[in-house]
């Protein structure tokens, strides 16, 4: 069928994947240095991703292409879990798409998996997103310069970020990330940060960070994630970082378990942090 679908200019495109992670149906990653469609099938045409890219890489052409798949794209995005499905219905209703939505929503129902409630809407009941593609602007994809050295007024050194990229949950992580290849990555469990207070200079500094938590989040998603993310890019160590509850210790399992699937020799130190902030 004739209809409207991405195109991009391979000339123009630097393969930063500041796109990916706004087009709400997963039909676009980053192969080869390049952002690609994945298929005509995951593009519904609307053109989300086409505001994210910096070089102007994105445009809409008409031309023939398999018809728009709801049910195909739902089948892909449930890997990414609540937020993501959230953000692919608040984007087909940001678009008048209701058909569409109810489609996914039907999926949803046949595959026992939970409708996530949209975002508040203001006082006419109209849901705000803030973002044109309905994908979460939060993802946006950045890579951040670490601060040496920050002085109050008073020129008492403070605490500083040693923050390298966003995002940092691993659902959110695009898997060809500019800033994973080569990276000493710091995978820890989300309650660290909280529970050691040199989580920055001790644990993060020149590391890449992907958080997660792997007893409310899906163990499954996340093992499929890092394993893609360990095969697609050169890891040069991983230090993992947990809390000593029990729970905590799956994501050491998960960990492993991505590495091993990967058939990559990556490194792994293993750090556990008591829940009074020592590292034991």
């Amino acid at each position: 069928m004739l209809r409207d679908v991405i195109k991009i200019d391979e000339e123009k495109c630097n393969g930063c994947g500041q796109c990916v992670p706004n087009c709400a149906e997963g039909a676009l990653q980053i192969i080869d240095g390049k952002a690609r469609l994945v298929s005509d099938l995951f593009c519904d045409g609307l053109g989300a991703c086409i505001g994210e890219c910096p070089e102007g890489a994105i445009s809409i052409e008409k031309r023939e292409a398999k018809p728009y798949n709801e049910r195909k794209v739902m089948e892909n995005i449930v890997k990414g879990g609540p937020n993501v499905i959230r953000a692919h219905l608040e984007h087909l209703k940001g678009h008048g798409q209701t058909k569409l939505a109810e489609e996914a929503k039907k999926f949803l129902k046949e595959k026992g998996l939970a409708i996530p409630e949209e975002t508040r809407g203001d006082e006419h009941g109209h849901g705000h997103s803030h973002h044109h593609g309905g994908a979460c602007p939060g993802s946006k994809v950045m890579v951040l310069e670490e601060t040496e050295k920050c002085c109050d007024a008073g020129a008492k050194t403070k605490a500083v970020s040693r923050l390298r990229q966003w995002p940092v949950q691993i659902h959110l992580v695009p898997e060809t990330a500019p800033y994973l290849n080569g990276a000493d990555l710091l995978i820890a469990a989300d309650c660290v940060a909280f529970a050691h207070g040199g989580f920055h200079e001790e644990l993060l500094k020149g590391k890449v960070l992907l958080i997660g938590c792997p007893k409310l989040d899906d163990a499954e998603a996340y093992l499929e994630k890092l394993t893609n993310i360990f095969s697609k890019n050169e890891i040069k160590s991983i230090t993992c970082a947990h809390m000593e509850v029990p729970c905590c210790y799956g994501l050491v399992k998960i960990l492993k378990e991505a590495v091993s699937r990967s058939g990559k020799k990556i490194p792994v130190n293993e750090v556990t942090v008591s829940v009074r902030g020592e590292i034991v």
